[in-house]
């Protein structure tokens, strides 16, 4: 959909100046707020620079009565007619020293503030392919280019606040260390004393490039008397709800906070190399595992790390309930809530490039009632 794209110079010869830009802190996603001297609008883009969200925010001069099309059929974001603005005569210009951006802590939602008031917001689920656009505070009535702000404000402005809080946390000092002491205390309790611990394993991504937030390390719960297994969890994914979830279900604190784990015979080095490729997967790819999802391997089958090179492995099966497959009884991981939100561990079943393809086809819970049929156990050995 063409409406508020960046576009082509303005009648008066003037090209769109980028008033204020920010990257999300994960790096998936980028702020643009753009004005051509008429119209200032703001555009959420992925890491390619397309446009995923963008939002009207404010007239600069006289409003006309009724949509100006000629700058649509130009390219450029429209000035919006006068019954749809909070100043029909024109605001003046906004001043890049005066804005402020906070992004959700899911990082796939962004807010602009102006002087400390929210001026516009372009949420998850806004999708111009769709005609569904942010929210600005100057506008008055809805359009295919913004939402009236005032209308979710009651929203908004909580959840603006509670992520500010979030990275206020995120950059305190021993905030991590009380984080992660609070998961391993969790893990401690449900699976026994700790053998090694990984840091920082969602930096070493895939395709070898940094990356940025969140911090996840790897806890080690060795086999002990009444465990034949060893048990591998992350710890880190939980500090930071998932995006998208909302896009799903009503209710995103019983699914947006997780932690990753394996159950396995093998090498832990071994087992747990499969943790870099998901740690920060939600985040860089913005999107969010749910019970039952079904993720492909990026690579050669052979190089799959829950593989032996050998074998056919090609992805992974995410299931909250491992006793749903056969092995012995699984662990309880209940009990551990952040920030109101209770954290559910999802444990990594490997997976076939045809079972991939049958849970796509015939949904997750056919899968796995036909490998609990043939005695697939979530214990990787």
């Amino acid at each position: 959909m063409s409406v508020l794209r960046r576009g082509a110079a303005s009648p008066q010869g003037s090209a769109a100046t980028v008033v204020h830009a920010a990257a999300s802190p994960y790096g998936s996603r980028r702020l643009t707020v753009e004005t051509d001297g008429e119209v200032t609008a703001a555009y959420l883009k992925d890491a390619r620079d397309s446009v995923i969200g963008a939002v009207w925010v404010a007239n600069h001069r006289e409003a006309p009565p009724d949509l100006d099309r000629s700058r649509l059929d130009a390219g450029r974001a429209p000035l919006l007619p006068e019954s749809h603005v909070r100043h029909p005569a024109g605001r003046p210009a906004l001043a890049p020293e005066t804005l402020e951006v906070v992004w959700f802590e899911e990082g796939d939602g962004v807010a602009l503030l102006e002087e400390g008031g929210l001026l516009a917001v372009i949420p998850g689920w806004s999708d111009m392919g769709r005609g569904i656009p942010g929210y600005a505070r100057d506008a008055t009535l809805q359009s295919p280019f913004a939402f009236p702000l005032d209308e979710e404000i009651e929203d908004f402005g909580p959840r603006v606040d509670q992520a500010r809080e979030h990275w206020k946390r995120c950059r305190a000092d021993g905030s991590w260390a009380e984080f992660q002491q609070s998961i391993l205390g969790h893990l401690l309790q449900r699976l026994g004393p700790s053998g090694h611990y990984w840091h920082d394993v969602g930096r070493q991504l895939a395709n070898g490039r940094p990356s940025m937030a969140p911090t996840v390390g790897v806890s080690e719960r060795p086999a002990r008397g009444d465990r034949k297994f060893t048990v591998l969890s992350t710890v880190g994914m939980s500090r930071q709800r998932m995006p998208t979830v909302e896009l799903y279900e009503d209710d995103v604190a019983p699914y947006g906070r997780i932690e990753l784990a394996v159950a396995s015979t093998l090498p832990s080095q071994r087992s747990g190399s499969i943790f870099p490729w998901l740690a920060q997967y939600p985040w860089r790819s913005v999107t969010w595992f749910a019970p039952g999802d079904v993720v492909k391997w990026y690579h050669e089958a052979r190089t799959f790390p829950l593989g032996n090179g050998e074998s056919s492995w090609e992805g992974v099966l995410l299931l909250d309930d491992p006793n749903r497959l056969a092995g012995p009884e699984a662990p309880g991981m209940t009990g551990l809530t952040l920030s109101g939100d209770a954290v559910r561990w999802l444990w990594l079943v490997p997976i076939t490039g045809e079972e991939h393809r049958f849970a796509k086809s015939e949904g997750s819970d056919a899968l796995i009632r036909r490998l609990a049929q043939q005695g697939r156990s979530w214990v990787v050995s």
